[in-house]
């Protein structure tokens, strides 16, 4: 896609080494947070992994990447070595980690002899060294040629510190000028495993960003990618697929499930993948509910929708081995889709093929119309107008022998749009009213594509929020 860009705001430090040396354990003790997977396994971290973090004052930006065997050929790995050297090219600061309790391997001395190609600055990392005979072994990685290793231990934080001092003081120069507070739109791609999350994002890009595989869960880490789209720039979250909690595995599909939950959270937007060769699933709903429940935009996006258009279009050419009846059309399919999902009916339908890029610009243009009414305002006038009509048409109905009087409405929050109506009880508030207050407030003034909160207070102490 034309004008598409990876942005780096601040320095970019990219933490190397061979697979099963403690890089993700220093990227999360780093960062402050279990962002990257940390399991005992090696090639877990496949994706490239972004983290800012700061030390003395100097903020930069981490890179955790997946575990390098230059040697290895197939085609998992070949990815991985793309991804490690992509990370490579973007970096102001190569971090190279190694092993205390193995030693200098060859895939170590491979990987040495790469870096001192690369001409930037090299930071001698020897993790695991958490005793005084380990950080002994240490002083022979000075034969790697890359300067003074330095003894570390990232499960025991020994070390660390002098690490940072390093790193720091390799980075460029800092330049005079503040970043700006970040007010890009973000935009989270979400969905089952396997429905094409990283295929999106790669066509978005115009480039292998995130590896792209037919193995469902390859994408285990959310990853963030700053784009520049309509002279507008956006964030997008690329995360693993969401499977039913009864089915996640113990430890790397269980933070996979957790971070992609967490992305949702950060988004403004949430992308909904649904692949259109299966069709809507029990599994699809049960993210749009999380998507809803968050308060999120979303777009549902009908993946793989070239797959299905071709095989309508074999039925109706009688062609051997076609179905018995033929795959929905767009119509049908968006009828199944708002039946399938009644509770967002506010989302918008997507109709894409991540594959080929179709329908590509769509996406972006309406997610970014849905952030856009997310920051909508509405006076406070205009809100009580509408409202007050709306109340007149359909009087809220009687309990007890009382009445649901609206009293006052202002609008106190945006993204998401946030509604208080001030009542005489929110006892006498019935859900299917709520329901109906919520539509005349679209009706009225839009909000595509994005969930609205409603919080209703009594004139009493009590109060309830609700969400709609």
């Amino acid at each position: 896609m034309q004008d598409n860009e990876a942005i780096a705001m601040k320095p970019l430090v990219a933490i190397v080494g061979r697979p099963n040396v403690g890089k993700s354990t220093f990227f999360n003790r780093m960062i402050g947070n279990r962002l990257a997977i940390v399991e005992d396994i090696p090639g877990t971290t496949r994706d490239r992994i972004y983290g800012d973090t700061e030390w003395n004052g100097h903020e930069f930006t981490l890179i955790d990447t997946g575990g390098l065997d230059i040697s290895a050929t197939d085609d998992m790995m070949t990815r991985v070595r793309a991804q490690v050297e992509l990370a490579i090219q973007e970096a102001d600061v190569i971090v190279f980690m190694c092993d205390a309790r193995a030693g200098i391997t060859p895939s170590d001395i491979e990987i040495a002899e790469m870096l001192r190609r690369t001409n930037k600055p090299v930071v001698l990392l020897v993790n695991k060294a958490d005793n005084a005979a380990l950080r002994q072994e240490v002083f022979d990685f000075y034969s790697l040629a890359l300067g003074e290793p330095i003894a570390i231990s990232s499960t025991q934080g020994k070390g660390t510190g002098d690490a940072l001092d390093v790193i720091v003081a390799a980075l460029p120069p800092e330049h005079d000028e503040k970043e700006e507070e970040d007010h890009r739109p973000r935009f989270a791609i979400v969905g089952r495993p396997n429905v094409g999350k990283s295929s999106l994002l790669n066509a978005i890009l115009g480039q292998e960003r995130a590896i792209v595989s037919e193995t469902p869960g390859t994408t285990r880490d959310a990853i963030d990618t700053i784009v520049r789209y309509r002279d507008r720039e956006l964030r997008l979250i690329d995360t693993a697929g969401i499977r039913r909690r009864g089915r996640i595995a113990p430890g790397v599909e269980r933070y996979s499930v957790l971070r992609a939950q967490r992305a949702i959270d950060r988004a403004d937007v949430a992308l909904l993948l649904i692949d259109a060769v299966e069709g809507l699933t029990a599994q699809d709903t049960h993210i749009a509910g999380y998507i809803h429940e968050a308060a999120k935009g979303v777009v549902v996006v009908v993946n793989k929708w070239d797959i299905v258009r071709a095989k309508r279009a074999a039925f109706e050419r009688g062609e051997a081995g076609a179905f018995d009846e033929p795959p929905p059309d767009a119509v049908q399919y968006r009828r199944i889709i708002t039946e399938g999902l009644k509770f967002i009916p506010y989302a918008p339908v997507v109709f894409a093929a991540a594959k080929t890029g179709y329908h590509t610009g769509v996406i972006l243009d309406t997610a970014l119309r849905i952030a856009d009414e997310r920051h909508k305002r509405v006076s406070t006038s205009k809100l009580n107008e509408v409202i007050h009509a709306a109340v007149l048409r359909h009087h809220p109905p009687h309990r007890q022998g009382r009445e649901l009087r609206i009293l006052y409405v202002t609008q106190a929050e945006v993204n998401p749009p946030t509604f208080v109506f001030f009542i005489n009880d929110e006892s006498l508030l019935h859900f299917s009213y709520e329901r109906y207050l919520e539509n005349q407030l679209r009706a009225a003034f839009g909000f595509e594509g994005t969930a609205i909160r409603m919080v209703f207070r009594s004139r009493e102490p009590r109060e309830a929020v609700r969400r709609a």
